[in-house]
């Protein structure tokens, strides 16, 4: 069974959307476990017991939230001897346009090392039906990846 962990923090609940769409998707695949955490409640024990890991965070000032930053700081070096190597992904929810929220999760996800392997989704504006699905279909396949180990 293959183990996809979603991390999210949310204020207004746009990103919190997306996050729980991206589970309903991953939960369509019967042999994928699943965990949706929020990003001050998830630690180095859940990105060991995962397979892999989608992000999902707003754009707070052109950066990520300072949630999922303080999840990076609590993890990082403990996670370095790990070697983790998880295939991830990104949603982010922008009131502008997201790319460096997006940028700056790459560079430290490429620390770990994490390796991307769904293109980003950047929902602008208030949250969306097509938004919604967008996620929905990452997280299938995401979860279908897994399941298949192509990832």
């Amino acid at each position: 069974m293959a183990n996809l962990l979603i991390i999210y923090h949310t204020q207004t609940g746009n990103t919190g959307q997306l996050a729980e769409s991206a589970l309903a998707g991953a939960q369509q695949e019967a042999s994928c476990s699943c965990r949706l955490l929020k990003a001050f409640d998830a630690g180095l024990e859940d990105l060991l017991w995962c397979d892999g890991v989608i992000f999902a965070s707003p754009e707070n000032f052109g950066y990520m939230a300072g949630a999922m930053k303080d999840f990076f700081d609590r993890t990082y070096y403990p996670a370095e001897p790990y070697e983790l190597n998880l295939p991830y992904g990104l949603l982010v929810s922008a009131g502008n346009d997201g790319s460096g929220a997006i940028r700056e999760m790459d560079r430290i996800l490429c620390g770990y090392p994490m390796k991307k392997v769904l293109p980003d989704l950047i929902a602008k504006g208030e949250v969306q039906a097509e938004h919604k699905q967008e996620a929905s279909d990452n997280g299938e396949a995401f979860a279908s990846g897994l399941e298949m180990g192509i990832f």
